[in-house]
């Protein structure tokens, strides 16, 4: 037996329509990989036509980079928990959260493997990954401005140091990674910045 294709249904227009369809790319991104991935899948999935796709993306490609920005620049809350610490393990562990759920799986494979050799999701990711540093900086400057870490500590630099033990062990080592490895990577961070070896070079 063929398996059952989801049933279209109606979707408004504007808002709701690219809200429904990027959905329906990540849906089928997890369910079928980037190499299986359609605009008449995403179409059908999403219950619009599949011309309504292509007026507003021109390919797969471009659909699945708007898709991709769009939801990694909203799935990690910034924490405000009046401790720079617990900011830290928050930040971390929300990290680990999103990666390791099956969209966020599916997501790095697309990023990193499946589509990672084209220019559109280079670009997306180096934009998304700049768009999440930014909104993420209060936390460091708040911590500096509560006197829990030096004066210069660098923002970027610091959660650059907080993410890199967790993207290490999911692409490259491919280790099991939980809360544990999310609060140690905020406990080594901590320590590195209060160190003062995350601080801007001098201009």
């Amino acid at each position: 037996m063929q398996p059952e294709q989801p049933s279209a249904r109606t979707v408004g227009r504007g808002a709701k329509v690219r809200a429904a369809v990027h959905a329906a790319a990540l849906a089928e991104l997890v369910d079928k990989g980037y190499a299986a991935l359609s605009v008449e899948n995403v179409a059908l999935r999403a219950g619009v036509h599949k011309t309504t796709v292509y007026r507003r993306w021109k390919d797969r490609e471009s659909l699945l980079t708007d898709a991709l920005g769009e939801h990694l620049a909203m799935d990690i809350p910034v924490p405000d928990t009046g401790a720079v610490e617990t900011d830290l393990r928050a930040l971390a562990r929300s990290i680990v959260q999103t990666l390791t759920g099956p969209t966020g799986q599916a997501v790095l494979a697309a990023m990193f493997t499946g589509a990672a050799h084209l220019p559109e999701i280079a670009e997306a990711r180096r934009h998304v990954f700049d768009d999440r540093l930014t909104r993420a900086e209060p936390v460091v400057t708040r911590a500096v401005r509560r006197g829990e870490l030096p004066e210069g500590t660098d923002p970027a630099e610091l959660l650059k140091t907080l993410a890199a033990p967790i993207y290490l062990r999911l692409l490259i080592a491919a280790d099991p990674v939980d809360e544990t490895t999310a609060d140690r990577a905020a406990h080594i961070t901590l320590a590195a910045a209060r160190a003062g070896a995350l601080r801007a070079p001098a201009s």
